[in-house]
């Protein structure tokens, strides 16, 4: 009888999990609401400087997670990988708050000692919360998918609070909250994990594999010093040179050669790994327009949009909240759409799902280029043209993200399964570190006084046409890849397993 009311329901190890996710996700988000605010206020950073550091920042943040996923894997299991990254990006939120505490003056070296052990942390930490979530159930199980709907909304949860209160107090004490919040986390997940960390047969998840050995434990400080040195490049020697941005992207081209020079690779395979490949390609163009939301989006909320109601001044970071709290209204709603669609035999193809993700990014840009047209220096708009691109762009972000892990899963062979998923993220991190390339073309500065800007060619002198530019490469991209979308279809090859598992 027991064991039948667990079968229906969900293991308490979930929910569990759920909590430990939100506070990891509250310290995330309400660190990345105030970061490039903090740079240009606080350590008094010019605009595209203060993009750089967010786009290297935000796009290591995707990386590490490879580095972390292979130690945990191969040594520490998943609960000592979530211990040591949680612990990692707590202290990185204090070294924020000491950063925030001392300003201009100092502030930039203990900016970076916090961004390389929240980097280094999420590394540790990422990869493992979610595969946890797979393991307290049977293989094959049809809980599964709920589950993850759930914790999902954990991720949510904790991205729509923490705009709220780590943006509305002074940034050091924002700083300090987040640290905090990953503190409870921290904690509760230790205390509680011998009781809930259990599989439905009663078997301990996610212990130790084996003991550290010296190469890990060296491979570990090694990262940590690569990526304290690569932040700190252009300050230690004056130089204009992005190594980042060479190292991500050179991490991307590396990463289908490997691939690609494996011999066993039958012709199925290759095909679909092409599909994965090309896919990782236009999702870079999604998340590049889309991230704008912490970086220029931000500095365009808190300089040209009308925040008061009633008299009150709404901080520049709660516009953040808008993506989370559309994401638990509409996440349902989309659902029921594509079931809708499905029963109908007209649901788009993955490709096709993703061509319109890209689609709707140009149309929420679309929306806020109508609002600045003709915006002159010191004009405001109102904030629902902000708050509408924020809801469009979540529908897109519905329409792509859950597609793009799903698929990875189901076209990578299984023995390159892990591989494929890091090259997943490293599109993510390449996505992350474009954003904040084309954030830094954001033109102006607080006083308006910035100067024009250019990409490929194209003069950027005021708001709407930095826009254009997000409609231009965005709606371009969804335009192209609809069109690939029947000849991706083909060398996918799973019309047949989808039909079966559906």
């Amino acid at each position: 009888m027991e064991n039948n009311a667990v079968k229906t329901g969900h293991p308490k190890g979930l929910y569990f999990l759920f909590f430990t996710e939100m506070w990891e996700r509250f310290s995330y988000y309400g660190m990345r609401a105030i970061f490039i605010l903090f740079m240009t206020k606080v350590l008094l950073m010019k605009d595209a400087d203060a993009s750089e550091i967010y786009g290297s920042y935000t796009g290591l943040v995707y990386l590490t997670p490879l580095l972390g996923g292979y130690l945990c894997d191969k040594f520490l299991g998943n609960r000592r990988s979530i211990v040591i990254g949680g612990l990692l990006m707590a202290i990185g939120q204090f070294f924020m708050f000491f950063s925030a505490s001392v300003g201009a003056n100092g502030g930039v070296s203990l900016m970076w000692m916090g961004l390389t052990a929240i980097i280094i942390g999420n590394g540790f930490f990422k990869p493992n919360i979610s595969t946890m979530v797979g393991q307290l159930y049977p293989a094959n199980d049809r809980r599964i998918d709920s589950a993850f709907t759930i914790f999902y909304m954990g991720i949510n949860l904790g991205a729509f609070f923490s705009p709220l209160v780590c943006g509305s107090m002074d940034f050091k004490w924002g700083f300090l909250a987040a640290g905090v919040g990953m503190l409870i986390g921290l904690v509760a997940f230790v205390l509680g994990q011998k009781k809930y960390l259990v599989s439905e047969e009663g078997k301990s998840i996610g212990l130790p594999v084996k003991k550290l050995d010296v190469k890990s434990i060296a491979m570990i400080i090694g990262s940590i010093g690569i990526i304290f040195f690569m932040l700190n490049f252009k300050q230690m020697f004056k130089s204009d040179v992005d190594i980042i941005s060479y190292f991500i992207y050179g991490a991307m081209v590396a990463m289908p050669i490997l691939i690609f020079s494996d011999k066993s690779l039958t012709k199925i395979e290759t095909q679909r790994i092409t599909v994965i490949f090309l896919l990782a390609f236009f999702v870079i163009f999604f998340w590049g327009a889309f991230e704008q939301a912490g970086a220029s989006l931000t500095l365009f909320a808190d300089r040209q949009t009308e925040r008061t109601i009633f008299g009150w001044e709404m901080p520049a970071s709660y516009f953040q909240s808008v993506n989370p709290l559309a994401v638990i209204s509409l996440a349902p709603i989309m659902t029921i759409v594509w079931g809708f669609l499905y029963a109908r035999k007209l649901e788009p193809s993955s490709p096709k799902k993703m061509a319109i993700g890209l689609g709707l990014v140009a149309l929420g840009y679309v929306v806020i280029a109508i609002a600045v047209k003709g915006l002159g220096l010191g004009e405001k708009v109102s904030m629902w043209w902000l708050i509408g691109l924020y809801v469009i762009h979540t529908i897109g972000e519905l329409c792509l993200s859950p597609i793009g892990l799903s698929m990875v899963s189901k076209l990578a062979p299984l023995r390159l399964s892990s591989l494929m998923m890091g090259t997943w993220f490293l599109a993510n991190a390449a996505a992350n570190k474009f954003a904040g390339t084309l954030s830094a073309l954001i033109p102006g500065g607080e006083d308006g006084t910035g100067g024009a800007t250019s990409f490929l060619g194209f003069q950027i002198t005021n708001l709407y046409e930095f826009f254009i530019l997000f409609i231009i490469m965005s709606g371009a991209a969804a335009a192209i890849l609809f069109v690939l979308s029947s000849w991706l279809e083909k060398r996918m090859h799973n019309d047949h397993v989808e039909a079966k598992t559906e």
